[in-house]
């Protein structure tokens, strides 16, 4: 049976984003509409103050969280940033959902799951019939990361130094093999 869903997991730093980065780009090349929410690093003189989110299809960037956000729900030591979350966030995976052939979402992890919003998004990604490649936390514990693991047409990849240079490839062809 084809996976439609397609997982990556790995500890912190080891290049997750830019497996599904790398793996976009590939389907791009290959002529295939790949639209969701893709989230990286902000660092300021080498240190890192935050996360920013950014929409595949229009390009729109906002705050997931920052050392410095004024409120919001406090993961670490950073806060959430529910309204970027939810307007940009959330709504590029609908976008995807509802225009694109494949579905992008980086990450579902403890900052992300604060939004209803972006569960709901999530979840009719997950429950639909597109491709949807996602990044998991590596050991967060939630109903939605529990139920996208353990989906029958799911499959989990955990990147690591050795794989992660070829894992870009490997899913972009399961994937097309979803759209065949």
């Amino acid at each position: 049976m084809q996976k439609r869903v397609l997982l990556l997991t790995g500890n912190p730093g080891v290049g997750k984003t830019t497996v599904l980065m790398k793996t976009v780009s590939v389907l791009k090349e290959k002529g295939c509409c790949v639209g969701g929410m893709i989230s990286f690093e902000a660092r300021e003189g080498g240190t890192r103050v935050g996360f920013e989110i950014m929409d595949l299809n229009s390009g729109r960037y906002g705050w997931l969280a920052h050392i410095n956000q004024k409120s919001g729900p406090h993961i670490g030591k950073y806060r959430v940033n529910k309204e970027d979350l939810d307007f940009i966030g959330a709504k590029a995976i609908e976008g995807a959902v509802e225009k694109c052939a494949i579905i992008a979402i980086d990450e579902i992890g403890p900052m992300e799951i604060v939004s209803e919003k972006f569960k709901e998004a999530t979840r009719k990604a997950l429950e639909g019939s597109k491709p949807v490649v996602a990044v998991v936390h590596w050991k967060a514990h939630d109903k939605l990361i529990n139920e996208a693991k353990s989906r029958h047409d799911s499959e989990t990849f955990t990147v690591t130094q050795e794989n992660r240079d070829k894992l870009p490839e490997i899913i972009a062809q399961k994937t097309l093999q979803v759209l065949k």
